[in-house]
């Protein structure tokens, strides 16, 4: 009964992802992007190095904020270059076959221009409380900047159930199925994820800021180096892994071993939802940990902001694909039978050249996973606590963590269905209050950009000094 019941369910959530995904945010998401892209004049092409070049390299500890930008940088991070960018993306091109790539690129490449103008909203309308702590995102530049705040709390509302689904669930079963290989078994990798979480949470953000300021470069680090490896042992296979993507991305893709084969439509749908879960652009629980960081101007903790859509998708995402396609694992079942998918698929790419590559992303897995898992509780924390108020944080922590444990005994394709529609109902409300603010993100830019062109030329400090009260 419990497996026709979820069988039920699932059917029903595919539906529901079949018409916001298909129907509705495909549209909102490359319609919003390319208007801000065009608006903003390719922002995010001529300002990539720059904002780079920001994130790694400065430093503003003067400016109000809880944590440093670069904290800032690794706490959103630490959500996005997560378990989406490895069994996300092997799950998206055993759903959608490698033209879901193709998509996947595509959403990143002007989501980087959301990216930027959601950041940007959420440091020009945040708020500071009692504590003097920063509170932003999505739901305070709807409320503050459109007075919607029926939009702003329907965004709260989501963005609480989202970090649930999207920003746990999938973490810890992913983590509980790669370490299943391992014979420990999902119950003691719940309870395991479940204390370690519980360990971080109690500092709030200024933990998990240093938590992940630590953590995620040493991690990224780690798994990108086994990827080029695998992927220079196959050079003569680029080439064609890289026309494979385009092409099948406007034809579909044939049947291959286990692989029952994809359509367009498929690659589109996964590409998207997959993308969007990976970069979090549009997505609005990036601009929380933005509205965090101390910085001078809007527009420069705006640009490093950016940055993530570029290193999480396009470099780690990427990475994750070519594994796939060079090794031909695609389409490969186990000795049961079964089609491999997710952690299990990656393990089998990286073990096909590494003789220790299985632990590779074993490691990456629950260091992405747990990573995510993190910075995903401070946004659904702010999201509660919007709605709630600060009574709330604590017993929320609990059910997060409690979240954890039954994420790691839950099915993989359940949980991967109630994250799409939770990161889709997140979206909705998120990109209508970005369109609607558009002209904000446009004007505030204008005077931002003419000041970092004067900056790049040597224009001096004190042009900088009399410009930053127009974003203060």
């Amino acid at each position: 009964m419990n497996v026709i019941n979820s069988k039920l369910l699932m059917e029903w959530l595919n539906k529901i992802n079949s018409v916001l995904w298909n129907h509705i945010l495909v549209f909102l998401l490359v319609g919003i992007g390319f208007i801000l892209t065009i608006r903003l004049k390719g922002m995010q092409f001529r300002y990539l190095f720059y904002s780079l070049k920001l994130a790694f390299t400065r430093k503003d500890d003067q400016s109000e904020g809880n944590i440093s930008q670069f904290q800032a940088l690794m706490t959103a991070l630490a959500a996005t270059v997560g378990i989406a960018s490895i069994a996300g993306v092997a799950t998206a091109i055993v759903s959608g076959g490698m033209g879901a790539v193709f998509w996947m690129w595509v959403i990143a490449l002007i989501g980087m221009a959301t990216k930027y103008g959601e950041a940007l909203l959420a440091l020009k309308y945040r708020v500071k409380d009692k504590k003097g702590e920063m509170r932003g995102g999505p739901m305070y530049y709807i409320r503050r900047g459109l007075k919607w705040k029926w939009l702003a709390a329907v965004f709260a509302l989501a963005g609480t159930f989202s970090a649930c689904a999207g920003g746990n669930l999938i973490q810890s079963n992913s983590i509980a199925d790669a370490l299943r290989v391992f014979h420990i078994t999902p119950l003691w990798s719940g309870l395991i994820l479940t204390f370690l979480t519980g360990l971080i949470l109690i500092g709030g953000i200024k933990s998990i800021g240093r938590f992940c300021a630590v953590l995620v470069p040493v991690m990224a680090g780690f798994y990108i180096l086994g990827g080029l490896i695998i992927i220079f042992a196959h050079m003569s296979a680029i080439p064609g892994s890289l026309v494979l993507i385009v092409k099948s991305a406007f034809s579909g893709q044939a049947a291959i071993g286990g692989f029952a084969g994809a359509t367009v439509t498929a690659a589109l749908r996964f590409g998207i939802s997959r993308g969007v879960s990976s970069s979090e652009a549009g997505l609005g629980s990036g601009p929380i940990a933005a509205a965090a960081a101390k910085t001078d101007v809007p527009g420069r903790q705006a640009l490093i902001s950016m940055t993530t859509v570029f290193l999480s998708t396009l470099v780690v995402c990427t990475i994750t694909a070519l594994v796939i396609s060079v090794t031909g694992v695609l389409g490969r079942t186990d000795a049961s039978g079964t089609l491999l998918n997710g952690s299990t698929l990656m393990m089998e790419a990286f073990r096909s050249v590494l003789p220790f590559g299985d632990f590779i992303v074993l490691v990456g897995i629950v260091l992405f996973g747990y990573s995510t898992i993190v910075g995903w509780s401070y946004y659904g924390e702010k999201c509660i606590e919007y709605l709630l108020g600060k009574r709330v944080v604590y017993p929320y922590r609990i059910f997060f963590c409690c979240f954890v444990f039954s994420g790691a005994l839950m099915s993989l394709d359940l949980v991967w269905y109630l994250a799409d529609m939770m990161n889709g109902l997140m979206a909705l409300p998120n990109l209508i209050g970005l369109f609607a603010l558009s002209s904000v993100v446009v004007k505030e830019s204008s005077g931002f950009f003419k000041m970092i062109d004067r900056e790049r030329k040597g224009g001096g400090k004190k042009k900088e000094n009399r410009l930053s009260s127009v974003f203060g």
